[in-house]
C-alpha cells in the first residue's frame, strides 16, 4: 500500500511543477483547485489499486433489561359506599282501661267477635272515619281482625299514619217478634157472704208477660144486671172469712180471681164474663181481652 503512493507522488509533483512553468500570458491556476486536484487523483489511485478488505459484519447485541417483578402488584380498588336507608315501620299498639268488646264492624250494632282485656294490647291497622273505633289485630280466636271502641283506649305509635277504613255495611236487624202476653180462664165456683153472690174464675198466665192489673165485668144475661171491677193486682174472697191478694201474676201462675158480686143469687142464669189483664198498674201496659167466658152458677 505504501509502495503505490511513492509512485503518484513524484508524478504528482510534476505536473505540479509543469503548471508553474507555463508561458507568460497564461492564467495562473489557483493554487486551491490545484491541491483538490491532487488529491482527487491520490485518492483515485488508491482506490484502484488497493485490496479489497471484506468486512465481517459485527453484531452490536444491544443489552434488554428484563424486569422479572418479585411481588404481584394488585390495584386495590377503593369500594364506592353503598347506602341502604332501610325503612323501620313501627305498628301502633292498643290497650284499654277497661275491657272492650271486639266487633267485626264500629259499633254496637255489629256482631261481637272478641275482647282486648286490661293488660293486653293489639297491633292497629286502621280506624273510622270518626276516629272512635280502631282496626286491630282480634286478641281472641276467630276473625283475624275487628273494630275495638276507643272510649278507653290507649294507642302507642304513629297513629296519624293509619288508613281510614270504611266501615262494612250496617248489618239488617233481626227482627225479634214481640212477646204477646197470654192467659186462659174458666168458671171455678160460686160464693157468697150475706146478700153478695160472685162468681170464682181460674185463671193462668199461658204466655211470657207478666199480669199486674185487671178488669173484669160479669153480665146476667137474662136479667141485664152487668158488675164491674177495675183493680192494681188480684183479690181472692173467701165468703166472710178471709180475703188474699196477689200483686203480680207471673207467667205460669195460677190463680182463682173473685169477680165483683151481684146483690142476688145469679144461680142458674146464663151469664157471661169480659176479662182483661194488663202487665202494668192502672191497666196499662200490653193488655190481653178474653171477651166471652159463657157459662150457669
Amino acid at each position: 500500500m505504501f509502495r503505490t503512493s511513492r509512485i503518484y507522488l513524484p508524478v504528482t509533483m510534476l505536473l505540479i511543477a509543469s503548471m508553474a512553468c507555463a508561458a507568460p500570458g497564461t492564467a495562473t491556476p489557483d493554487a486551491n483547485v490545484i491541491s483538490t486536484f491532487a488529491a482527487q487523483t491520490v485518492i483515485a489511485g488508491l482506490t484502484q489499486n488497493a485490496p479489497v478488505e471484506t468486512l465481517s459484519p459485527t453484531l452490536e447485541v444491544t443489552p434488554t433489561l428484563t424486569f422479572t417483578p418479585t411481588e404481584t402488584s394488585t390495584p386495590t380498588e377503593t369500594p364506592t359506599p353503598i347506602i341502604i336507608f332501610t325503612a323501620t315501620l313501627t305498628v301502633p299498639l292498643i290497650s284499654v282501661s277497661t275491657p272492650t268488646n271486639c266487633r267485626n264492624g264500629p259499633g254496637k250494632v255489629y256482631v261481637r267477635v272478641g275482647a282486648l282485656l286490661v293488660g293486653e294490647s293489639a297491633e292497629v291497622y286502621g280506624r273510622d272515619p270518626t276516629n272512635q273505633y280502631w282496626y286491630i289485630r282480634n286478641p281472641d280466636p276467630g276473625p283475624e281482625f275487628c273494630w275495638a271502641w276507643g272510649e278507653y283506649a290507649t294507642l302507642v305509635g304513629p297513629i296519624l299514619m293509619l288508613p281510614i277504613f270504611t266501615p262494612p255495611p250496617t248489618p239488617t236487624p233481626t227482627m225479634t217478634p214481640t212477646p204477646a202476653p197470654a192467659f186462659a180462664a174458666e168458671y171455678s165456683s160460686k160464693d157468697t157472704c150475706n146478700t153478695n153472690w160472685w162468681v170464682e174464675l181460674k185463671l193462668k198466665n199461658t204466655g211470657p208477660i207478666s199480669f199486674k192489673s185487671v178488669n173484669i165485668s160479669v153480665t146476667d144475661k137474662d136479667t141485664n144486671v152487668e158488675v164491674v171491677s177495675l183493680a192494681d193486682g188480684f183479690v181472692n174472697i173467701d165468703g166472710c172469712l178471709k180475703t188474699t191478694t196477689k200483686d203480680t201474676l207471673a207467667s205460669g201462675d195460677t190463680y182463682l180471681l173473685s169477680a165483683p158480686p151481684f146483690a142476688y143469687d145469679p144461680a142458674g142464669h146464663n151469664l157471661r164474663v169480659k176479662i182483661t189483664l194488663c202487665s202494668e198498674t192502672g191497666q196499662k201496659g200490653m193488655c190481653i181481652t178474653v171477651n166471652k167466658i159463657d157459662f150457669k152458677p
